[in-house]
Parts: C-alpha cells; structure tokens; sequence
C-alpha cells in the first residue's frame, strides 16, 4: 500500500530489486470482485501481461491461482510438480477466517524485542478465532507457533507457553509432514525455546528445499551463525534475508548491526546499511543519529557530528525528547563529552527499567561515581542492587538469561565496593555464557566482567580481559575505549592505549 498513486514503477522496481512489478485495483461489491491486473518490465517500462477479472469473492483464490500461472507461463519459468501444486493451493476454504489471519500475521511478522507483549497476544487470539472456524489452516498454525514462542522469549518464559508453541506445531505436521512452514516453525522453536542450534539447522535446511525464498529461514539461520562464531556467514545469510525482503526495517537494521558489530568495525557498509533503514523509515531517530554521527564516534571516536545531530533533532522536532532512543543516546553523549550536568539530566529522563539491559538506579550510580559523588553513587547502586537480585532470581529459572542477569549484578556490587560478590558474580556470568559457547551474548558478558575488574582495582585482569574482548566481534569500539569515563582508572596504562589504539581504523593510526 506504501507504493499507492506512484507512477514511477521503475524507482519501485529498484527499491525492491526486482525486474518485473505486478500491479492492479481490486474493487469489491458485496459478494462480487472485480480485479485488473498487469505485469511490468520495470527495466523498459512495458507492460507484457494484462487481465481482468470478474468474479464471486468466493474466487478470490482461484484468482490468485490464475494469476500466478499466466505470469509464470509468460516469463517462461519452469514450475517443479511441487510448484504447480503449491500454486493450486488454497491456504484455506474459509474467508472469515482467512480475514482473522491477515489481521494477526502482520503483528507478528514484525516483531522484536521492542514489540508489546499485548500486541502478540491479540495475535494469538486472531489467529485461535481463524482456526477455529478452519482447523486445517495450516499458515494460521505457523503464525500462533511464532507467537507463542516470541511470548516465551520475550515476556512469558514459562512451560506451557513453550507448550502451546509445540502444540501449534504439531497440528501443521499434522495436516502436511512436508510442509516447510511446519519445519521452519520447528527451527524457530528449537533456536528460541531451547537454543538447539544444530536440531535447528537441520530443520532449516528442510524448509529452504521448499521455502528458497523464504527470508526468515536465511534469516535464523544467521542469528544462529552469529551464536556461534561464524560471522562471515551470519553477514552472508541476513544480506540474502534483507535481499528476499528489502521493504523489512527488522530486516535492514539488522544488517547494519551486524556490519557493525563485526571485527574490524564495516564504517562503510554500515553507513550504506543505516542509509537503506532510513529509505524505510526516515523517521528513526536512533538510526538517524547513528548516521549522523553515532557511527562515526565509534569509528573515529569524534562526538562532534553525534552532538550536532542530536541538537538538531530537538531543536527541529517536538516530542523528540521522549524517544527511548534519544535519551539513551544523550545520556552516552553526555558521559563521553564529560559533561556531567547533561549526564544528570539525562538520566533523570531515563524510563526505571533504563537503557542496555541496566536500569535507571545503575546509570544514576555510574553517573554519580564518575562525577565523583560518592554517596550518592552508594544509594542508587544500593537501589539498583535490589531490584537486580530479583532479576537474577527470575533469570535462574530461564537459564538463557542468567549470565547476563549475573553480570549486572556483578557490575552494581563492583560500584558499592562489594569487591568479593562483585568477582565471583562476574566470573560466574563468564562461565556461564562463555565466548565458545554464545558469541552473541559471551563478549557483553566478558565486557561486563572487565569493567568489574576495573571498578574493583584489579587493573591487570582488566586490561587481560579487554585484550581478549576487543579482538572479537561484538566487543568494544574505538570510541568506547577512547571516551567512556568508566575506563578512566586504566588510562595512562601503556597496555590499556596499545588495546585503544589497535581499535582505531588504519588511516587514523598512520596519522
């Protein structure tokens, strides 16, 4: 619907990345439809197929079936037997609950951690509604599956919601052992609910002989390379999601996060991935500060194109301030410029539940303590340590959770000179989520530990563990290092600038 009213089939060709545009009206009168349809070459702007249609509603897919058989006869593609059957298929006989499903599909379709758990559960209740009026609805059955695992990873980390997952699962083997819905959704469920990584690719590895062009199986598939080290191929597999579907802002942001937490840092592919996200979605504002000068601080570590960008989106745009993203990125602004006025300003403006996984009581604490008020660093981490020992009780009982849940705590104690706790939670938290193991979450947590040796004094092992942790993907930047206040104790430390300096991109360290 983005594209309703532009003529100019061309720049729509381009920004899908497609040679040829399918395009039409549709009009309804009560039980009639009326379709016009017309394929285009993009690339010569001629028009190669046309039909019209007249038609009960009740046709609709056999409209469709029509449709996709004379554009396939008239570009010549060679359908498999599987193919010409899939064509034929109805994803179900019933249109009210065929309405349910096209309601609830994009909910969850878009999802991320962001995502409002009342969202999703709207979803689940749509798609129940199409099922129950369709019990064989196979795609409706896929859908609830995804929902309920992304309630069980996200919000609701419990049995019976793995359970209802697994149930939904079961009922599309059910209706097709084959289908590669039914396996993709399996993928999901292992990667999500039980971090199988290797049960889920060969799962993958079923549903893309039926589901090539199925962004979501690249998709998986990368975020499991990514868990496991192979970050070659998670950039590879999310590049081939993205290309499958260039309108996802889901997916395109995360071709740029993973350009950028790739080692050494891709300043260019992530300054062109951010541009495609923006194409998307000019209006975010983390992604537009990230382009403006975000990305550049990390690189470089120069905050002055970061400010600029900042200040301009206030000045221009009313409401701007209350943006999540804008008030974690004035706090970081204002920590790496030392300006612990705005720091305090910022923080305050910090929802309780606060930035990066650390509440609003641990970056009160870190504010105070880096403008050297000492006591009241002592009754926000104080604060903080109360809440984070309920988390980490909660964290216990969903293991996946559980080192990072433990580092913070680490992290608070390490700033209430809790040296002992602080040491040993740290040290836990590595084990527990070891590099080896999880390279998507194992360098925050080590990350986490080094800031802890360096609150607590242990300035050799601090400096041990940022060796190891800015070699690897996902670690810190050269603009972290360079300018975050937290690592002031290690400056001046030959060993600490040797780490900076090896961060730093090469035309500046020839400077």
């Amino acid at each position: 619907m983005q594209y309703r009213g532009k003529q100019d089939l061309r720049q729509i060709g381009n920004a899908l990345q497609v040679s040829h545009v399918l395009e039409g009206t549709v009009r309804r009168s009560g039980g009639k439809v009326h379709l016009n349809a017309q394929l285009v070459d993009v690339r010569t702007d001629a028009g190669i197929w046309a039909d019209e249609y007249d038609r009960d509603l009740n046709d609709v897919f056999a409209i469709e079936t029509e449709v996709a058989q004379s554009i396939a006869n008239r570009l010549r593609a060679k359908l498999s037997a599987r193919e010409k059957i899939a064509i034929r298929e109805r994803p179900t006989k019933d249109l009210a609950a065929y309405d349910f499903y096209i309601r609830a599909v994009p909910g969850i379709e878009v999802a991320d951690s962001d995502t409002k758990a009342k969202e999703i559960l709207r979803t689940v209740d749509l798609l129940n509604q199409a099922i129950a009026r369709d019990p064989s609805f196979l795609l409706a059955y896929y859908w609830l599956a995804k929902a309920h695992d992304w309630l069980y990873s996200n919000t609701d980390r419990t049995p019976a919601r793995l359970a209802l997952a697994k149930e939904a699962i079961d009922s599309a083997f059910h209706l097709n052992p084959n289908s590669g819905e039914a396996h993709l959704a399996l993928a999901l469920h292992l990667y999500w609910g039980y971090f199988d990584y290797d049960h889920a690719r060969v799962e993958l590895a079923i549903a893309r002989r039926t589901l090539p062009n199925n962004p979501q199986v690249y998709e998986v598939s990368a975020w499991i390379d990514r868990r496991q080290g192979r970050w070659s191929d998670a950039v590879r597999d999310m590049e081939r999601a993205s290309e499958l579907d260039p309108r996802s802002l889901f997916l395109a942001a995360n071709v740029a996060g993973f350009y950028f937490g790739s080692r050494p840092l891709r300043y260019e592919k992530t300054r062109k991935a951010l541009d495609r996200v923006l194409a998307i979605q000019p209006s975010l504002i983390d992604a537009r500060i990230d382009r403006g000068g975000g990305l550049e601080m990390h690189w470089g570590g120069d905050t002055r194109h970061w400010h600029a960008t900042i200040e301009k989106i206030l000045a221009d745009e009313r409401g701007s301030a209350d943006d999540p993203g804008m008030k974690s990125q004035r706090l970081q602004l204002a920590l790496f410029e030392r300006d612990f006025i705005a720091a305090t300003r910022a923080v305050a403006a910090l929802p309780e539940e606060g930035m990066d996984g650390l509440s609003r009581d641990f970056w009160m604490g870190l504010v105070a303590r880096v403008k050297g008020d000492l006591d009241a660093a002592q009754a926000a981490f104080t604060a903080a340590r109360a809440k984070q020992e309920v988390a980490v009780t909660a964290a216990r009982a969903r293991q996946p959770d559980y080192a990072q849940a433990l580092s913070t705590l680490g992290m608070i104690d390490a700033g209430l000179g809790r040296k002992e706790e602080a040491l040993r939670e740290g040290r836990q938290a590595v084990e527990l989520a070891p590099i080896a193991k999880d390279s998507t979450d194992g360098p925050g947590v080590l990350f986490h530990l080094a800031f802890i040796y360096a609150w607590t004094g242990e300035r050799d092992l601090a400096i041990e563990q940022l060796e190891t942790v800015a070699k690897i993907p996902g670690g810190p930047t050269y603009g972290i290092l360079r300018l975050d206040p937290v690592w002031d104790s290690l400056r001046g430390d030959p060993r600490f600038e040797k780490i900076v300096a090896s961060l730093a991109p090469k035309e500046m360290v020839s400077k």
